[in-house]
């Protein structure tokens, strides 16, 4: 990124770099000069200096990845394992850190959370500009599924042509969309936010299937009650623990009636 790259020149410390490009001349010239980087390359996770270079891991082989599909995840490592080979770390203990940090409501709230329901995937996150929604789609896009259904809210805080692209970027992304609303509208009207997303699809695709269901928790008990066998609901979430708690209660829910059985189903009851 020019504009990050810019910052070096004011940090008054050592630089590392790091890219997904691993012909990338920045990193390549900074190398020539002992400066430490990561690089994605071939595949692999890799610390690069001067002549020499260390793979650290292979991406496909890091949970938090999803088997290599989420590329912004592949970026978001890269300088987690520079971070912890400056400081010290064993690559045995960097290895052992990144094949156990699993993406789940515990260890990654809001960040790739996936559930698997019995014949559908949900999926909660945090995307909540135009950046987001790109990293977003090139995971989705990856997966399948069909339908594929999105949930998103416009952001009052943001200007108009910001909420048009979210709803432009949700409409290329997903065959159905459920637009609602979040609970802080910072400085706009519901009304408004719902007319900027709608206008943003409409640029996309003027037919596209939307549904307006306001409140949260009623957009996404509708999507997951309505989904369809092989679905994937995406739910771009701004309180991330309530949607992540009302998701897992209903992944239980489901669970509990999958599981029921009565006394007949336990063995020797009749010898009690």
């Amino acid at each position: 990124d020019d504009q990050v790259f810019e910052m070096k020149k004011h940090a008054p410390c050592k630089v590392a770099l790091f890219s997904m490009d691993e012909e990338n001349e920045r990193v390549k010239r900074h190398a020539s000069r002992g400066g430490l980087s990561a690089i994605y390359e071939n595949g692999f996770i890799t610390i690069y200096k001067g002549e020499w270079k260390i793979r650290v891991m292979k991406a496909v082989n890091i949970p938090l990845t999803f088997g290599g599909k989420a590329a912004f995840m592949i970026q978001n490592v890269l300088p987690a394992v520079l971070t912890g080979y400056i400081r010290g770390f064993a690559l045995e203990d960097i290895r052992m850190s990144l094949e156990t940090f699993i993406p789940s409501p515990t260890q990654t709230p809001g960040r790739l959370n996936m559930f698997n329901f019995k014949n559908f995937r949900v999926l909660v996150d945090y995307a909540h500009n135009p950046a987001g929604m790109k990293a977003l789609f090139k995971f989705i896009d990856n997966l399948e599924a069909s339908p594929k259904i999105g949930i998103i809210a416009g952001i009052g805080d943001r200007r108009r042509e910001d909420n048009n692209e979210m709803g432009k970027l949700a409409a290329e992304m997903f065959d159905e969309l459920i637009i609602r609303q979040d609970k802080n509208l910072r400085g706009r009207t519901e009304k408004e936010l719902i007319e900027m997303l709608i206008e943003g699809v409409h640029q996309h695709d003027s037919n596209m299937n939307v549904k307006v269901i306001p409140n949260e928790t009623e957009a996404i008990r509708y999507a997951i009650n309505n989904a369809k066998p092989g679905s994937l609901i995406a739910m771009c979430s701004d309180v991330v623990p309530d949607a992540l708690n009302l998701v897992m209660k209903m992944k239980e829910e489901e669970a509990n009636r999958l599981y029921e059985f009565s006394t007949d189903d336990i063995p020797n009851m009749d010898d009690q």
